[in-house]
């Protein structure tokens, strides 16, 4: 499908119809790269998307112990602080 760039004050936008949005998932916020000179938009992702997955894998391996080496810790590192 083609479209016109139009004019929005100094740059140029795509006027992307409604289906198209419904299809690709796109909400109100969009990720927006240039890949082998060709524009991707994709829908933006959350803040944080995936990392209880990424921990649950970490610790399926052993790989989310603490990384502060045992002389470097402190019993304050234990007690619960009061602010």
């Amino acid at each position: 499908m083609k479209v016109n760039l139009v004019s929005i004050g100094n740059s140029k936008g795509v006027r992307i119809p409604k289906s198209v949005i419904r299809q690709c998932g796109l909400g109100d916020e969009v990720e927006l790269r240039v890949s082998d000179g060709t524009v991707v938009l994709a829908p933006a992702r959350r803040a944080r998307e995936g990392w209880d997955a990424a921990f649950e894998r970490m610790a399926a391996v052993g790989d989310d112990a603490l990384p502060v080496p045992e002389h470097l810790r402190h019993e304050w590192d234990e007690e619960e602080w009061d602010w």
